[in-house]
């Protein structure tokens, strides 16, 4: 009985969230804005590909972030200092979630101006479990993984992997020095997700960057 029971408040915390996602996907339609979910483990390299992005979008599309994390306001921190606009949510304050929801987000929505947005990246909480779950309501979802995470990665949490629509394997400039099978990692990712062809990228040297840049020009296309 206990089990039923914990299935059903599930069931019942996922709905309301989707009704919630399906508001802020109206939102985002009407205003215009094409809508990115950020996923990744903590040190994936999720904020410093957000960076290396608004540096390669400046004068293109008008950005902003919104960037949920357990504790501390430092990635937005890290977001502001590119002069675009950066929300963090900050989960600690109501129970520490390991993601962000619908309803969090739509709250943050209240500190931005969406008309002076093209493109919202939303950074999630890092974690390669929760997050999935959770539909926003947005364009496109991401998952980040860095080659310093192994190539079990996606097989031990396939389902970051099914629900994205781009995976990206980061941090690619430290292959040489890492005992990383990279054609190894390259079959787990196509195995979980057969729709998905990793592109490999380094935020810090630029490798990969362009191929990142078109991508998104693709999904705001299709908005368009």
């Amino acid at each position: 009985m206990e089990k039923t029971r914990r299935v059903d408040i599930v069931s019942k915390v996922l709905a309301a969230n989707d009704r919630i996602a399906a508001e802020n996907r109206r939102t985002f339609a009407g205003a215009g804005v094409v809508v990115v979910d950020v996923m990744g483990s903590p040190g994936a390299g999720k904020t410093m590909l957000l960076e290396a992005t608004i540096e390669r979008l400046a004068g293109s599309a008008r950005v902003a972030v919104i960037t949920g994390d357990i504790a501390t306001a430092r990635d937005a921190g890290r977001i502001a200092r590119h002069g675009v606009p950066a929300v963090q949510i900050v989960t600690g304050e109501f129970g520490g979630a390991c993601h962000l929801e619908a309803g969090t987000v739509a709250e943050a929505l209240g500190r931005l101006d969406l008309a002076a947005v093209d493109v919202l990246f939303v950074e999630n909480v890092g974690n390669l479990v929760c997050p999935a779950e959770f539909d926003l309501g947005q364009d496109a979802r991401v998952v980040v993984l860095s080659v310093t995470e192994g190539e079990d990665k996606p097989l031990k949490y396939p389902l970051a992997f099914q629900v994205a629509d781009l995976v990206i394997l980061s941090k690619t400039d430290l292959v040489p020095h890492l005992d990383v099978d990279m054609e190894d990692l390259r079959a787990n990712v196509r195995e979980v997700n057969p729709r998905a062809e990793p592109l490999e990228i380094s935020a810090k040297t630029g490798e990969g960057m362009d191929g990142w840049v078109s991508w998104l020009g693709l999904v705001r296309s299709k908005k368009c």
